[in-house]
């Protein structure tokens, strides 16, 4: 479970940074970047549930799954 926490909270931290990161870009860069870099981190939320909710095939005690290799 801690590594689902892990993946999730750095993804989400990613998404937040590249959010903050966009005000300063957009003065610097100009606004292409600053929209690109609000694109992706739009896309991050969805992508760090699917990944933080994947179940670790490594770990024995993460049998939470339907499917997959930990099913039972």
């Amino acid at each position: 479970m801690r590594r689902r926490y892990r993946r999730y909270a750095w993804l989400m931290g990613i998404c937040l940074t590249l959010f903050a990161g966009s005000l300063p870009v957009y003065y610097l860069a100009g606004t292409g970047w600053a929209v690109a870099m609000c694109a992706v981190a739009a896309v991050l939320p969805p992508v760090a549930v699917i990944i933080g909710n994947s179940a670790d095939p490594t770990d024995p005690a993460d049998h939470d799954a339907r499917y997959g290799p930990n099913s039972e």
